[in-house]
């Protein structure tokens, strides 16, 4: 009888434990099982805003991948529409830039997943323009919401003063039904703003920026 008791007081104290632990493990991981696609923009012979030097299609890929990292450390399944500097269309393709947009479409949309983002860095003629920007198409009900979100974020942590746009002209973004978004880091044209882009130590900011709103976007 004793011998029961002792084994079903056991049962229950290991059956404790486990769930602790999976709460200990949810916690540290708010992320856990989201699917999130990461689109680094340009790439290859596509090089998108280009100045002194420095190519936006570069920098995208850079902190698309410090992205990433921060992203997998909270339990996120990532992938990336390009991990170099290539653009995906095919070698065939009458209008190449039509021909990469698309195949990032369908890659992101034949994913199902949870969130993307397109991350992006901005350029005018006058370069007086500067701080982090989110656009985002109507196509989906919960694209509104994920750029409040980050816009918020870009205006506490990345002194910017603009604000998000609803922008159904974006050849990728009208055609991504899932969730997501387009996301302008700063301005290259803007030569204050372009030095900060280029260091490591701002990339790594934008980065846990972003990592910080797709946490709040999860967990509203």
């Amino acid at each position: 009888m004793w011998k029961y008791k002792i084994g079903a007081l056991v049962f229950l104290f290991t059956l404790l434990c486990f769930f602790n632990y999976v709460s200990a493990k949810g916690n540290d991981l708010p992320l856990l099982s989201k699917v999130i696609y990461l689109d680094a923009g340009h790439g290859g012979a596509d090089s998108g805003a280009f100045y002194k030097n420095v190519k936006e299609s570069d920098l995208n890929l850079v902190i698309t991948n410090k992205v990433m990292e921060l992203l997998k450390q909270d339990g996120a399944i990532v992938y990336l529409t390009r991990y170099g500097d290539y653009d995906l269309s095919v070698s065939n393709a009458w209008n190449r830039k039509r021909s990469d947009l698309s195949r990032r479409a369908n890659i992101i949309n034949q994913s199902e997943c949870d969130l993307y983002l397109s991350i992006h860095l901005n350029a005018e003629n006058s370069g007086t323009l500067h701080g982090a920007e989110v656009y985002y198409d109507t196509i989906n009900p919960e694209n509104e919401k994920i750029a409040k979100i980050f816009q918020k974020e870009f205006q506490k942590y990345l002194n910017s003063n603009r604000e998000y746009k609803e922008n159904s002209t974006k050849y990728l973004q009208r055609r991504v039904s899932r969730p997501g978004v387009l996301l302008e880091v700063g301005f290259l044209s803007n030569a204050s703003e372009r030095s900060l882009l280029k260091s490591n130590t701002y990339q790594n900011k934008i980065a846990s920026v972003i990592r910080n709103a797709v946490n709040l976007y999860f967990s509203s």
